[in-house]
């Protein structure tokens, strides 16, 4: 196994990780690592370099998200599917802001998205032990094929 492959393995957001889990558990963990790499790039302000990977990273996360909400087939409800899309083009937006001028205090609004979205996908919902959308709550937005 080759090093590039070895450390694909164990990243969460290159289609690894230990432990699998459900689609919205992978969801949520890449959500929470990619805030974890922009508030870590937002400690090293000196690094505009860094800052623009980590918003650039976070910002395929959210094209991803963007492209599967779009799908006709999305299985996501129609008014969780807009509020999302219309979160997915404010990440946009703000994402072009600090690649046009890497302010680490543009950030924040970031990492508080990604982390209040990680922690709704991260709750595990009442009477379904395995995560999935059998008690009503929404199917996870990529449709499991998070690979960025």
């Amino acid at each position: 196994m080759s090093n590039e492959s070895a450390a694909r393995s164990y990243d969460p957001l290159k289609g690894g990780g230990a432990g699998g889990g459900s689609p919205r558990e992978t969801e949520g963990r890449a959500l929470l690592e990619a805030a974890r790499r922009m508030s870590e790039a937002q400690d090293h302000p000196e690094d505009a370099a860094a800052m623009k990977t980590a918003v650039r990273l976070n910002w395929r996360l959210w094209t991803i998200f963007q492209a599967e909400l779009s799908e006709p087939t999305s299985q996501v409800p129609l008014e969780l599917r807009q509020n999302m899309l219309n979160l997915c083009n404010f990440v946009d937006k703000r994402t072009v802001e600090i690649l046009a001028d890497p302010q680490p205090k543009l950030l924040d609004v970031l990492i508080n998205v990604n982390r209040q979205i990680a922690a709704g996908l991260l709750t595990q919902p009442q009477g379904d032990p395995s995560g999935g959308p059998a008690d009503g709550t929404p199917p996870p937005m990529a449709g499991g094929s998070l690979s960025v």
